[in-house]
């Protein structure tokens, strides 16, 4: 789902994307909490003045939220919440 060659700023902007576009469905209020929470992260992780390094800093603490966030029940949900972890690697791995 991630492209390797894709740099940083594409990845930290798909990251923000995915946790923006479960905003718009239907998912139980505890689970909504967390990914809103990791959307604010991941979106201040994407601003122009962030460095690499804090935009890694940021990125690490989207995926401390999104590990404590419960799986929603919402199929495209479930996609979005995985394709955001899966980034969340390949962010700290590179």
């Amino acid at each position: 789902m991630t492209d390797p060659d894709d740099s940083l700023e594409d990845q930290l902007a798909a990251l923000r994307d995915h946790l923006e576009a479960t905003a718009e469905l239907p998912i139980d209020p505890k689970t909504n909490r967390w990914l809103g929470e990791a959307e604010a992260v991941a979106r201040d992780a994407t601003a122009d003045d962030i460095d690499p390094e804090t935009a890694r800093k940021r990125v690490r603490q989207v995926q401390r939220l999104l590990s404590a966030a419960d799986d929603p029940d919402h199929e495209d949900a479930v996609a979005h919440l995985e394709a955001a972890r899966e980034l969340c690697s390949a962010v700290l791995s590179s």
